[in-house]
């Protein structure tokens, strides 16, 4: 009788056993609107889950400590060393134990998704970071950014001041990478939401890179602990202006005005996901798909970078100090309209996919179909 017994209590034990601590369930985090509401959102189980609720949940079911979560991305990951066992709970739990059918677990296909932080410090976009495509920007009729009415920059002294010859000579340990700031509050938009092409603007382009999102305050860091300070990786649709109606001279400079070219308004789509680097077993093997209207037009890897991840969060902290949220943007493969010579239009959508992070996707409307 008393053996019979102790074995009706084990299933009640296993119940009731408090979630794994550890990273065993993969997650993905984002910023999501449902039901007119804003939340800091999990995908896990076929579910997005609004995370503040699935925390009460969890921590009621599992009879856990309370453990208050912040309501935004970039105060997550500021918080993210402390608060991490807590997520991963959260994941187990719902790994096991499935939500659907819970008030907070939302089919992921039927929410409006929004950029996973508004707004980061700082986003930094690499040029030129693959070969292929560094050598395709040189390329006859080509043109780099705001290079000049003669398009092409190949050689030493092109136009633009471009030298797309010498890619194939980069040594990372010794050259710099080119880096252009984008505006965090004017260029970040949500997934699926519109950029409209400002009038007479008849060369903007499609590039589709893998972002890195920082996870630490990181200032002078040695190479060998760069990842160290990574949180994770996104996705980041570098809008690239490459020319059109008449712009002003540049007069005093032979180099090209990075500025007009990309720090353009709502010039940087982001998202829609962020997938903590945990759960990405190989973020320099990542394949890297930008479709226009379902027609593949690059098709490239991460392992095709010239200055990978160490490099680049190297370059930068002996730089500016970078901040947790604050996005990498690692450069685009070769396939490009430039190197192609066929731009965007009104009516066209482009969708970028990076292996495992999710996929993009922007709509391209004429500038009088802007909100008013």
């Amino acid at each position: 009788m008393l053996r019979r017994s102790v074995i009706a209590l084990v299933p009640c034990l296993v119940l009731a056993a408090e979630p794994s601590l550890k990273p065993d369930t993969p997650f993905k985090l984002a910023t999501f609107e449902t039901q007119g509401r804003a939340r800091l959102g999990m995908v896990v189980a076929d579910r997005i889950l609004d995370l503040a609720e699935a925390n009460t949940h969890v921590a009621r079911k599992a009879k856990l400590k309370t453990v208050s979560l912040p309501a935004d991305m970039r105060t997550l990951i500021e918080q993210y060393d402390q608060l991490s066992p807590r997520l991963y709970q959260i994941a187990n739990f719902f790994q096991a134990t499935p939500p659907a059918g819970l008030a907070f677990a939302f089919d992921p296909a039927k929410v409006s998704y929004k950029a996973p932080i508004k707004y980061p410090w700082n986003v930094l976009a690499a040029a030129a970071n693959y070969k292929l495509h560094a050598e395709g920007m040189g390329a006859p009729g080509a043109r780099p950014p705001q290079a000049g009415p003669g398009g092409g920059a190949g050689g030493p002294g092109a136009a633009g001041g471009f030298n797309a010859a010498a890619a194939s000579q980069i040594v990372p340990d010794r050259d710099a990478p080119i880096f252009f700031a984008k505006s965090p509050r004017s260029c970040i938009i949500d997934p699926g939401e519109a950029y409209y092409i400002p009038p007479g603007r008849t060369r903007i382009d499609w590039e589709g890179e893998m972002a890195i999102v920082m996870g630490k305050e990181t200032r002078l860091v040695d190479g060998t602990k760069a990842h160290d300070h990574v949180f994770g990786y996104s996705i980041m649709y570098d809008v690239s202006d490459r020319g059109g109606a008449p712009r002003r001279q540049v007069s005093m400079f032979g180099g090209p005005n990075w500025f007009e070219g990309k720090s353009i308004d709502r010039g940087a789509p982001f998202g829609p996901f962020i997938v903590p680097k945990e759960f990405v077993a190989d973020p320099a093997n990542l394949r890297i798909t930008t479709k226009v209207n379902g027609e593949v037009m690059q098709e490239g890897s991460t392992k095709e970078l010239i200055w990978d991840e160490r490099h680049m969060i190297t370059y930068l902290s002996q730089i500016l100090t970078l901040y947790p949220g604050d996005v990498i943007s690692t450069g685009t493969p070769a396939g490009t309209g430039s190197e192609r010579q066929k731009f965007l239009k009104p009516g066209d959508v482009v969708s970028i996919e990076v292996e495992g992070l999710g996929t993009l996707t922007t709509p391209i409307k004429a500038w009088d179909q802007r909100p008013k």
